[in-house]
């Protein structure tokens, strides 16, 4: 398999992924990212969203999804560290659509500009989650 890439996703709290694919996508601060092997050394922050993981020799895509964190590419190797990382699988629509609705509430009872800064970024994990679970769904 030399046409493939080291990817590796890791969260402060495990290690969600560790293998070799032939192709990772993922939200990056100026829009969606698509890194192949021997891609152009890179260093850059993501957004909260998706991370699709083509893994070697399977036809289905790995998701994960990624409240932020950055990433590294090396030529042979992806490296990304997430804030928090949940295996697509583990996702959980009904708690993601909770936390959307209090976000919500938040930025109207806001009290502070720190309080509105805090629920635009809750807001924005809860609906990233949701767009990862669409996603998920799509590809089963």
């Amino acid at each position: 398999m030399a046409n493939t890439i080291h990817v590796d996703v890791v969260s402060a709290e495990e290690e969600i992924f560790s293998g070799e694919a032939e192709f990772v996508a993922l939200p990056g601060e100026s829009g969606e990212l698509g890194i192949y092997p021997r891609h152009t050394p890179l260093i850059t922050r993501i957004k909260p969203g998706a991370v699709r993981i083509k893994v070697a020799g399977q036809s289905h895509e790995e998701l994960v999804f990624v409240a932020g964190g950055l990433l590294e590419v090396q030529p042979h190797r992806v490296t990304v560290l997430a804030d928090t990382a949940i295996r697509g699988v583990d996702l959980d629509e009904a708690k993601a659509e909770e936390a959307k609705k209090l976000a919500e509430e938040a930025l109207v009872n806001r009290e502070s500009k720190i309080d509105y800064a805090t629920a635009q970024a809750e807001l924005a994990v809860a609906v990233a989650q949701l767009a990862a679970i669409q996603k998920l769904r799509k590809t089963r």
